[in-house]
């Protein structure tokens, strides 16, 4: 089952972000540290997060990440959410670790990417930057556009979590979705991913969002999306 989160968003000044971004300088900010390789996944491999979003009435939420099977052909990921509103599951596909094929990158949706989605370009290494467009083929063409997605990599920070503290390497994430319509402007991200080599993968995010209409009254009004606070609970390796 997909899980249809209740907050949405977008804006307006993202692409344009993006094309700087990739021109500007970066300031890496904490420990400049060593590139964290790429995680050797193995099967059992669980990570549970627990998730709180929204402004005035908090949605929460607990998920759990596990490896079902780690193939030639890729790495496939169970996702169970379980929640006072809602419960549901995903399956991710993941070609590489860092990469996913067939999975969620705004709420806790499914699509399928083409490209595939780069959500970690390993190795990290601080100062690093990589951007890229795609499409969900799982949704009719529009003629604004598909995803696009930029990612400027920090450095080093000691990150609290219920599961431990872990020295993460931070990720400045902005990207704009592919919901634009004739009336609004396509949902504007600012997220923050703070992710541990010690367990292959985040360990906090922090996600905000929103939008725009393009004409009317509430042209220069920003409307909210998410609101959102991850964090690990924790981690179990696989055998």
């Amino acid at each position: 089952m997909s899980i249809a989160h209740p907050l949405r968003g977008a804006a307006t000044a993202i692409a344009a972000a993006i094309l700087v971004g990739a021109c500007a300088s970066v300031s890496v900010g904490g420990d400049p540290g060593t590139p964290a390789p790429a995680p050797q996944v193995r099967v059992g491999d669980t990570w549970v997060y627990h998730i709180v979003d929204g402004y005035r009435a908090k949605i929460v939420w607990d998920e759990t990440h596990e490896v079902t099977a780690v193939a030639p052909d890729g790495i496939t990921v169970k996702v169970t959410a379980k929640g006072s509103t809602f419960n549901g599951e995903r399956i991710e596909k993941w070609p590489s670790p860092g990469v996913v094929s067939q999975g969620a990158v705004y709420e806790d949706e499914t699509n399928r990417f083409d490209p595939p989605l780069v959500r970690y370009q390993f190795p990290l290494t601080p100062g690093s930057r990589w951007s890229q467009r795609m499409q969900n083929l799982d949704k009719p063409s529009a003629p604004y556009g598909g995803i696009a997605r930029s990612v400027s990599v920090r450095g080093y920070e000691q990150v609290a979590t219920p599961a431990g503290t872990f020295d993460a390497i931070r990720l400045n994430v902005i990207m704009q979705m592919d919901d634009e319509e004739f009336w609004r402007w396509p949902t504007e991200c600012n997220y923050v991913i703070w992710y541990a080599p010690s367990v292959g993968a985040s360990v906090r995010e922090q996600k905000r969002s929103g939008w725009r209409d393009k004409g009317g009254q509430d042209a220069v009004a920003y409307h909210p999306g998410q609101n959102a606070e991850i964090e690990l609970v924790s981690f179990r390796r696989g055998s």
